[in-house]
């Protein structure tokens, strides 16, 4: 019979994971011994932090992430059909949501592997939570293209989206970018439009915002650069 593969959520930021997490998913997290994780170092920082039954150097940990061939993924589900349970970490937040851990994910259902997704911090539904932006119809976008040109067209085509179906649409970028796409938003988008920047989400430094793009040119732009960002927008 084969195992279960739990999602398991972590803080979105240097904080502890009983401030961020339920009980139940450190309880859950507690007894494993596999862990398919983004980066090593990381993942055995949390693990330390959250709590494990076995010591740190038993767990086995296998990593998946932007590097990682799509050929080197079946390997991962090698525990899972032994038997073994095993935990799908992100680097921050939620995983398999702008996550490669989507790719195991959807291996494990094509082989009927059961999987559980545990209750965490998602910053994308944090952020639409607090905009006040319309949170029955939205779009998850992803990464926008890096190139100006190409960056600017994505962002009128969301925005025609955004008005003709009067949806919110949400999207990241590298967070040394941000200011960059704060500035081509302002440019390329009409002054009715709103736009909500959500910044260090559950952390000590949490900055959350929305203002017309008209008001925004009126205001100090907010400290964003290198900092977690996830924007929003509604024409």
């Amino acid at each position: 019979m084969a195992g279960t593969l739990y999602l398991i959520p972590v803080p979105l930021g240097p904080s502890a994971p009983q401030d961020s997490l339920h009980p139940g998913v450190l309880a859950t997290v507690r007894p494993l011994r596999h862990f398919v994780v983004e980066q090593a170092k990381s993942a055995r920082a949390f693990l330390k932090a959250a709590g494990t039954d076995l010591p740190l150097q038993e767990l086995q940990l296998e990593e998946l992430n932007e590097h990682s061939r799509p050929d080197a993924i079946d390997h991962l589900l090698a525990p899972l059909r032994a038997g073994h349970d095993v935990g799908l970490l992100s680097e921050a937040g939620c995983p398999a949501v702008a996550d490669p851990g989507a790719d195991l994910v959807a291996l494990a259902q094509r082989e009927n592997i059961r999987v559980v997704p545990l209750i965490g911090p998602s910053s994308l539904l944090l952020a639409l939570m607090a905009s006040g932006l319309n949170g029955q119809r939205f779009a998850f976008q992803g990464y926008l293209p890096a190139k100006d040109i190409d960056r600017s067209k994505t962002l009128r085509e969301l925005e025609a989206e955004s008005r003709k179906r009067r949806q919110t649409q949400l999207f990241i970028e590298t967070p040394y970018r941000n200011r960059a796409m704060f500035d081509a938003i302002l440019q390329a988008c009409q002054g009715t439009t709103r736009l909500c920047v959500a910044t260090d989400l559950t952390l000590p430094g949490e900055f959350i915002r929305t203002l017309t793009v008209a008001q925004w040119k009126k205001q100090t732009p907010p400290e964003i650069e290198r900092r977690p960002t996830v924007f929003l927008l509604l024409a």
